[in-house]
């Protein structure tokens, strides 16, 4: 079967009738017709029309030997660095299409998928470990093209470190039986982003795991799987109009809650049960944070031009760009996005095959880039602000464009370059980015991405290499005193 189209995919999500509650209510009908759900649902079908668009074709897939049906190039494991580089422009062409606001875009989970099969392996002849499992999911992937979400975030019922968790029922998902069919999974796990709008959900646990082996697993299910419901917030999605809400009404992604009510995963979907040493080399030692770190600083890339686009139109729009505490702000931007570039293209330079002969490319830059990211991504959303000042909260909406009061708004919201309802769409995509609730979402969902940035940073620290550095300044000091650490 190979790539499918945008068509297909609604097809295929409609059909499944996932379990999906959305303010007190279960979701009946077809959920791509749902206000909550149809823009973000229309954007990820532009995303597999454009897999199938001719003259992207090259660009977006590739062929398996002795196979005839086009694969998503996101799920090509790559041998060399022209590889690598086969796979950054197929993720530009998805992130521009979406202009970087989509965390959730297909490539992101499909590049989880394929480097979970390229280190494989790591779980070979370990208790309790599945690597064939692992195999089969990324064959059936690429066949089908098959979309994912995954949640591995628990509960935040307390965050102290010395929290035993102890409850009498589950609140993290864990296994509670395991019988001949497979495990039942009880509990909860949180923000599964676009959670319910996917064919599977990968459940994986993370390496900060207590000694509790019940919570050590990962596992994929289909989203319908009895038991398996999704709970979502509020919706930001301002209205239909694009006029009006031009980011929100397309990108808002949802963010649900995960709830097992006593699931069976059956035995041929677990990668791994019961195992708390395996669960912490699955992520720490398998290439999965290396290409994930790849695909998002991507995205993060296409993002900030779209955003330092948006400011230069600004201060365009109203002339300020004389301005010498404009120009600096403006560099601001320049200087985190050219920063970032750099920083991808010395992670793809460096690149090197490891142990399965997978090139992955140099984590360090990346992780650089992802420490900078969260500290860098409020500033430019606040330079916008500062630059529209008044002019972000003065926004009349496309209504009012067709009303008596038109002729005012023409008069009174011109600029010298642009008439006035231009003038208003330009201020209100500046809102819906940086001061809408979906905007403000966008903040937050960057500061976050990898999660906390103060253990971002903290493992930076420790990964980085520094002996090389501390020895240069033992050798100019002439120091006699052994070191015991790096």
């Amino acid at each position: 079967m190979g790539t499918i189209n945008g068509k297909e995919f609604i097809d295929r999500i409609n059909k499944l009738e996932n379990e999906i509650w959305f303010d007190g209510e279960k979701i009946k009908g077809k959920i791509s017709e749902h206000h909550a759900f149809k823009g973000i649902l229309k954007a990820k079908t532009s995303l597999y029309d454009l897999q199938n668009d001719p003259a992207l074709r090259e660009e977006m897939t590739f062929f398996l030997p002795d196979k005839k049906e086009p694969i998503g190039l996101s799920y090509l494991q790559p041998k060399t660095k022209e590889d690598l580089k086969r796979r950054r422009k197929m993720m530009e062409h998805w992130a521009r299409i979406t202009h970087g606001m989509m965390g959730r875009s297909p490539d992101y989970m499909n590049t989880a998928v394929m480097s979970f099969a390229s280190s494989s392996s790591l779980l070979k002849d370990r208790k309790n470990c599945f690597p064939e499992n692992i195999q089969s999911l990324y064959e059936r992937a690429m066949k089908h093209d098959l979309s994912f979400t995954h949640t591995f975030v628990t509960p935040q019922v307390n965050r102290s470190q010395l929290y035993l968790g102890l409850s009498e029922k589950p609140i993290s998902a864990k296994v509670i039986e395991r019988n001949e069919k497979g495990l039942i999974i009880k509990g909860a796990r949180l923000l599964a982003t676009q959670g319910g709008l996917t064919d599977e959900v990968l459940v994986i646990s993370t390496s900060r795991l207590s000694l509790d082996c019940n919570e050590a697993f990962a596992f994929f299910i289909p989203s319908n799987t009895k038991g398996l419901k999704f709970i979502c917030r509020e919706s930001f999605v301002g209205g239909d109009s694009s006029y009006n809400y031009p980011l929100s009404s397309r990108y808002e992604e949802m963010d649900s809650i995960v709830v097992f009510d006593n699931v069976l995963v059956p035995w041929d979907r677990v990668f791994f049960y019961d195992n708390v040493e395996a669960a912490d080399d699955f992520l720490n030692r398998s290439s999965f944070h290396t290409f994930a770190y790849h695909q998002v600083v991507n995205r993060q890339i296409v993002k900030t031009e779209f955003l330092l686009g948006v400011a230069q139109l600004l201060v365009e729009a109203i002339n300020v760009g004389e301005y010498q505490h404009i120009q600096e702000k403006l560099s601001e931007i320049i200087i985190g996005l050219e920063t970032m570039k750099a920083l991808l293209g010395k992670s793809e330079n460096d690149a090197e095959l490891d142990e399965w002969e997978c090139m992955r490319p140099s984590m360090i830059p990346l992780q650089v880039a992802s420490n900078i990211f969260p500290r860098i991504y409020p500033r430019f959303s606040e330079i916008i602000q500062l630059i529209g000042a008044s002019g972000m909260v003065s926004i009349p909406t496309e209504r009012d464009f067709h009303s008596e009061i038109r002729a005012d708004l023409e008069q009174y919201l011109q600029t010298e370059g642009m008439n006035a309802e231009d003038r208003v769409k330009l201020f209100r995509l500046a809102w819906d980015l940086t001061m809408s609730s979906f905007g403000t979402r966008q903040t937050q969902y960057e500061r976050y991405f990898f999660g906390d940035p103060i253990r971002l940073s903290s493992s930076l620290y420790k990964n980085y290499p520094k002996a090389q550095h501390v020895e240069e300044i033992i050798k100019f000091l002439d120091l006699k005193n052994e070191r015991t650490s790096d």
